[in-house]
């Protein structure tokens, strides 16, 4: 199996060489580490369709959207992975319409970090399992928002609140199928009457008008190691096809 190429980006020169050697241990090859994101912006040799990965460290003096993205005018096979000490549902919705392929916290143990970036590696996209903990409680700030907003005719019922709280975090239909043990069709319906009640066009306004009216958009995680979401065959990875991101 040829090797996966990675580009690290990052302030902190010790992550990023700590970084490159748990790397460096599987089948992946770093093939750049910078601390600038135009230092990373080289075309790719012609013809060639390798993945590139930029694992993206957003710690402290985090880089902003289009400086990290201008990447992909240079490479479009860059696939860009985000490593965050927090959830910021906000900030994941942003960049997942930008086009991320995936969310890592860096509480995460090395096995959840490479098996994470496999799938991204084979077109997926990933999310931090801590979320499946907070989707409890993203629901109840949804009912609450839901309930304080005098505009709507109609108010959401508790299972439309549930799918609002998963369109805030970017699931897409299927995987919140699977989440709330309903069938893709049935999810549909219930988006749709989503969209027919807040009086919004897409599920990205669904998404931007709840954090809008009473959503708490910054999650907080303890010192306990959570790993992606389970979801697929790979114990610890939550994937997502990177066409079902609509």
């Amino acid at each position: 199996m040829s090797k996966v190429h990675v580009a690290l980006l990052g302030r902190n020169a010790l992550v990023r060489e700590g970084l490159r050697h748990i790397l460096s241990r599987e089948s992946f090859e770093v093939v750049e580490s910078a601390d600038n994101p135009a230092e990373l912006m080289h075309p790719a040799p012609e013809g060639s369709d390798d993945t590139l990965i930029v694992l993206v460290d957003q710690s402290a003096q985090k880089y902003e959207d289009d400086e990290v993205f201008a990447i992909r005018n240079e490479n479009e096979n860059a696939r860009f992975v985000f490593l965050t000490e927090q959830l910021n549902l906000e900030y994941m919705t942003q960049a997942f319409r930008l086009g991320a392929h995936g969310f890592i916290l860096k509480s995460v143990g090395c096995e959840s970090l490479l098996g994470s970036l496999r799938l991204v590696a084979l077109g997926e996209k990933v999310l931090p399992g801590a979320l499946a903990e907070k989707l409890p409680s993203i629901s109840s700030a949804s009912s609450v928002m839901v309930s304080k907003e005098s505009s709507l005719d109609t108010p959401l019922s508790d299972r439309e609140t549930e799918i609002l709280s998963c369109l805030v975090i970017g699931l897409p239909n299927k995987l919140i199928a699977r989440r709330l043990d309903l069938s893709e069709a049935t999810v549909k319906v219930h988006v749709k009457g989503i969209l027919r009640k807040l009086g919004v066009q897409n599920r990205t306004q669904a998404a931007i008008y709840a954090l809008n009216n009473g959503f708490d958009s910054t999650f907080r995680t303890s010192s306990q190691d959570y790993s992606p979401v389970v979801h697929g065959d790979m114990d610890g990875v939550g994937a997502m096809n990177e066409h079902q991101m609509a």
